[in-house]
């Protein structure tokens, strides 16, 4: 907060010898805004008189944010007033560097690069050798091998895709060719092939999507989102404790104390006395028909979890009885050793903002979607 006050006062004008009432009223306003009374880096006037014999004052003020360190002064340039009477005051702020990724591995859909990555998922599946899994370390072993390889066929058949304000999901191979010839010819008939590229591709991409959107239960009715107005949520900086997070280790530990709340809450586990016992009885193998049920109703554009196995990759996989026996394998293995292999607890958090609020200052205005493992989560 700053301006001209036109408040004298002996707490930041030496040469004033009074202290002013209305100054405490100032002092009292700017602290409910958690602001304090900024020091200059040199004491000098901030209004300089044109009259003779009239003394120059220290009038013009800043308020900044109580207990920062990186916002503690200002400066006074009596150099730049120019015409005015009022010399300016600046404040340097800091900017802290943080590293956001714009750029991620991708695999277009329906791509040769698409097809190639199923094909590797499916010899890993089939060359994984379940035939003997006694213990949890067998089993863990196993897994475990699974994600590596995963991550490895991942990595060989996607592509960096750097991510911009001007991406589309229309945008293709064939759009980059013709945009890349035209920026090397300069010539009207390149532009125009581009031209027309870019509408094909836009063609073909939204009749997929409306083919997509007309076969699901809600019908065409969902295609009516497309034609609002979309307004984007103001971003503001996120306050917790009535600090603002300014760095990433501040809005860490903001989001991580809001959504984990009950990490380690106490548990009254006497409740489970009240439970009936009842006889144990044995578990049932998993068959596939259970399987093949259970991943025909997942829905193939979900986005894919933390493995990079989509719903629409495991439906084309396990189509093969011999890949889905080594998957209800390791699914039974679970069962019998009592054990949840480590890599299926992994887990990824995306933070989005919940929709249709005035403000996002508070961390309880954003919601936490967690991002499993596909396969754990068929499992």
């Amino acid at each position: 907060m700053t301006g001209d006050f036109n408040i004298c006062d002996s707490i930041w004008d030496s040469s004033f010898p009074h202290h002013s009432s209305i100054n405490d009223n100032l002092i009292i306003i700017a602290d409910s805004f958690n602001l304090d009374l900024s020091i200059p880096t040199d004491q000098v006037p901030t209004r300089y008189s044109d009259t003779v014999g009239e003394s120059n004052l220290v009038i013009n003020l800043m308020f900044l944010q109580s207990g920062s360190t990186e916002l503690n002064n200002h400066s006074i340039y009596s150099d730049w007033q120019l015409t005015s009477d009022h010399a300016p005051l600046t404040v340097s702020i800091p900017i802290a560097e943080a590293n956001i990724n714009s750029s991620k591995l991708s695999i277009t859909k329906n791509s040769k690069e698409e097809a190639s990555f199923i094909k590797d998922i499916s010899s890993i599946i089939k060359n994984l050798n379940i035939s003997n899994m006694p213990d949890i370390n067998k089993l863990e072993n196993i897994v475990n091998t699974l994600a590596l390889n995963t991550e490895h066929v991942w990595r060989k058949n996607s592509k960096l895709v750097n991510i911009t304000r001007h991406s589309k999901s229309w945008w293709n191979k064939d759009c980059n060719q013709s945009l890349r010839n035209y920026r090397i010819s300069r010539t009207l008939e390149d532009w125009k092939i581009f031209k027309k590229t870019v509408k094909s591709s836009k063609q073909s991409f939204f009749d997929l999507k409306i083919q997509e959107i007309a076969n699901k239960k809600q019908g065409p009715w969902e295609l009516m989102s497309w034609v609002n107005k979309c307004k984007l949520p103001t971003i503001e900086a996120i306050k917790y404790n009535k600090q603002l997070c300014l760095t990433i280790d501040a809005l860490w530990n903001a989001l991580h104390l809001t959504f984990n709340t009950a990490l380690h809450r106490q548990v009254d586990i006497n409740i489970l006395d009240k439970v009936i016992n009842k006889s144990p009885f044995s578990w049932a193998p998993f068959s596939k028909e259970e399987f093949k049920s259970a991943i025909a109703n997942c829905n193939n554009p979900s986005t894919p979890e933390l493995d990079k196995l989509s719903w629409k990759h495991l439906k084309i996989i396990l189509k093969d009885n011999n890949y889905l026996g080594n998957i209800i394998s390791i699914s039974n293995a679970c069962i019998n050793l009592g054990c949840w292999p480590s890599h299926f607890k992994r887990s990824m958090t995306v933070i989005i903002p919940k929709p249709n609020k005035a403000s996002y200052d508070s961390p309880k205005l954003f919601r936490p979607i967690v991002l499993l493992n596909t396969l754990g989560k068929l499992i």
